[in-house]
């Protein structure tokens, strides 16, 4: 199952689980999934990272103090300044021994999950990928990420579970 099908396929059971239960429960799983694909013309590894939303404002919260809300306009400049630190520091990038420049680039959000975008500096089409995800490894001691990397067409995908935060792949 692809990492979109897996954390969509999460998503709606998580949704059916609350509607049978309190507004005060919270989902039962802790899982994102982070795809990083290679672009050849931008030469640029583009990437997108799709967590709960409760969960990022819990780990921002805890991480920065203070709440995050997604979905209310007012908290918008404070959200983007969090993720920002908060990607730089929980996601690196590697391409053939050398550490990438990653840029943080925005985020969208609906009502039960947020995407994150980042964007690494230009670099040759990669033989070797290394990455470190740990997305809210700050918050929950079962968090998974799933992470697909991708290089000319070539998909290898790897499920990450607290505390291993390390992938390396050949390409």
């Amino acid at each position: 199952m692809s990492g979109k099908l897996f954390l969509g396929f999460f998503l709606f059971v998580t949704i059916v689980f609350q509607s049978f239960v309190s507004d005060e429960a919270f989902h039962p799983y802790h899982v994102g999934s982070v795809e990083i694909n290679y672009n050849s013309k931008s030469r640029t590894f583009e990437v997108t990272g799709r967590f709960f939303l409760d969960d990022m404002e819990n780990g921002l919260g805890k991480k920065y103090g203070g709440a995050f809300h997604f979905n209310d306009e007012k908290y918008k400049a404070k959200l983007n300044d969090a993720l920002q630190k908060y990607c730089s520091e929980y996601f690196k990038l590697k391409a053939d021994n050398k550490f990438l420049k990653v840029n943080y680039i925005g985020y969208e959000e609906d009502q039960e999950s947020v995407d994150i975008f980042l964007e690494s500096e230009p670099v040759a089409t990669p033989k070797k990928v290394e990455t470190a995800v740990s997305f809210l490894y700050n918050l929950f001691d079962d968090q998974i990420n799933i992470v697909h990397i991708i290089v000319n067409g070539q998909r290898s995908s790897e499920k990450l579970t607290y505390p291993n935060r390390y992938l390396y792949k050949q390409f």
